[in-house]
């Protein structure tokens, strides 16, 4: 049972439902008009020859006629050569009855789904069968007459015409889309490659870079060798320093040649926490600096950003949740407090991990205590000379 249904989709149970619907009316009205009814209305003009039949056979045989357009989409020839023959059937059973209110409609939506066909030859075809299929809805009916097939025959012609006009811009839009597709894959293709050339450049400055860095970090350390201990100590944490720039620059190239989403911004300091803390929901966030306020490494002042980041995450961020954010600058440490009232523990567990990794790498350290839902974060950043 599924098979035969295969296809067809609800508009189609629609389409035929509703012509099918109308045919049934259309007939039962014919066969409960009397004969009495036929002649007040030849009287009065509404009809123009006496009605030949009023079986009820009517209403299955119509319904041959419509019920096939259910399955247009299969094959639409043959679907309008059957509701052709359903209706030459009627016309030869019944004769003189009322059929224009139902098979007009008919021919129109047959006409009209045909110009959508693909094929030139279809689409003309079931024209034809369109323009038969008018003309025997016609020939004989009992209120309009055969007359009417010179206003009705035209009227199949434009709706062929317009379904010919939709199936064209149908047309049109389909290749317009295939269209953007292939500029789409052309720009993508573009793309690629220049993401191709800006990795071949960017290995290029990396390998320079490094060559070049090695070579200074190589020349200064031999420089050290006959130097007194606390000129050696300098020359050493210079190349500390240097070392660290150097990993940090590698680390942004290298997020580049794979593709990692790297910020073109300068990398955040101790100098952009405020505009961290005025991005949080609560209104009391307070930034403390004290100490003596200098230029610190650049590897220093990313971990103290970060490290602060990590933690507020974890804090309550309402409208009264107070967080509070105090830096000192020592001569040889960089320490940060943080104090708020504690979010999720979960969550607190791990902005704490991530903040002692980052102290970590810079051999500093993060002490965290939790007190009745208050949280106090003391983190120790060494601080290269």
């Amino acid at each position: 049972m599924g098979e035969i249904f295969r296809g067809v989709k609800p508009r189609d149970w629609v389409l035929a439902g509703g012509l099918t619907a109308l045919g049934v009316v259309l007939m039962w009205f014919n066969t409960q008009t009397t004969g009495a009814m036929v002649d007040e209305a030849i009287a009065e003009g509404s009809m123009v020859h006496t009605m030949s039949s009023r079986s009820l056979w009517m209403i299955p045989v119509f319904a041959a006629a419509t019920l096939p357009v259910l399955w247009w989409r299969r094959s639409l020839i043959a679907v309008t050569s059957i509701s052709v023959a359903a209706m030459a059937l009627h016309v030869v059973l019944f004769g003189w009855v009322t059929r224009c209110g139902a098979g007009l409609p008919l021919a129109f939506v047959l006409a009209f789904l045909g110009a959508l066909a693909t094929e030139r030859a279809t689409a003309w075809i079931v024209c034809g069968l369109s323009v038969v299929m008018t003309v025997l809805v016609l020939v004989v009916d009992a209120t309009i007459g055969p007359g009417a097939a010179l206003l009705a025959l035209p009227i199949v012609v434009i709706v062929f015409a317009v379904g010919l006009a939709a199936r064209h811009r149908t047309a049109l839009n389909q290749e317009l889309a295939i269209r953007e597709e292939e500029l789409r894959q052309l720009r993508d293709e573009r793309a690629a490659i220049e993401v191709a050339d800006d990795r071949a450049r960017l290995s290029q400055q990396l390998d320079g870079m490094l060559q070049e860095r090695l070579a200074g970090l190589t020349t200064v350390a031999e420089s050290a060798g006959g130097l007194p201990p606390t000129q050696a100590k300098a020359v050493l944490e210079s190349i500390e320093s240097g070392s660290r720039q150097t990993l940090d620059d590698m680390r942004d190239i290298v997020g580049l040649l794979r593709g990692d989403d790297v910020a073109l911004a300068p990398a955040p300091t101790v100098a952009h926490l405020d505009t961290l803390l005025a991005r949080l929901r609560t209104v009391h966030s307070r930034l403390v600096v004290t100490g003596d306020p200098r230029a610190l490494p650049a590897t220093v002042e990313l971990s103290a950003y970060r490290i602060v980041e990590h933690l507020i995450t974890a804090l309550a961020d309402q409208a009264d949740a107070p967080i509070e954010v105090t830096v000192r600058v020592d001569a040889d440490a960089l320490e940060i407090r943080v104090n708020g009232q504690v979010g999720h523990s979960s969550e607190l567990k791990a902005a704490v991990a991530r903040a002692k990794e980052r102290a970590k790498l810079l051999g500093g350290s993060v002490e965290v205590k939790v007190v009745k839902g208050r949280v106090g974060a003391v983190a120790q950043l060494p601080v290269v000379g």
